[in-house]
């Protein structure tokens, strides 16, 4: 199983963007993306450091909600 987590991109210097989600912020490499054009402000999936796909704000916004439940009911 892998897990990625939904993050904002808040800035963006080379391949590496500063990300933040939930209020923890991280460096991610946005190597796997470069055939895409990554944004201030767009939402990525990032799985071990790495952003692996674009996401909507919607996406993103669904993905953490169902995260807060699991964690909430005690499943996560």
């Amino acid at each position: 199983m892998c897990l990625g987590i939904p993050m904002q991109i808040k800035s963006i210097e080379g391949f590496t963007a500063n990300c933040e989600a939930k209020g923890i912020h991280r460096d991610v490499s946005l190597f796997m993306l470069q055939h895409e054009e990554c944004r201030v402000d767009d939402y990525v999936v990032v799985h071990v450091g790495y952003a692996i796909q674009k996401i909507t704000p919607h996406e993103a916004r669904s993905a953490w909600e169902l995260s807060d439940q699991m964690l909430a009911d005690g499943q996560a």
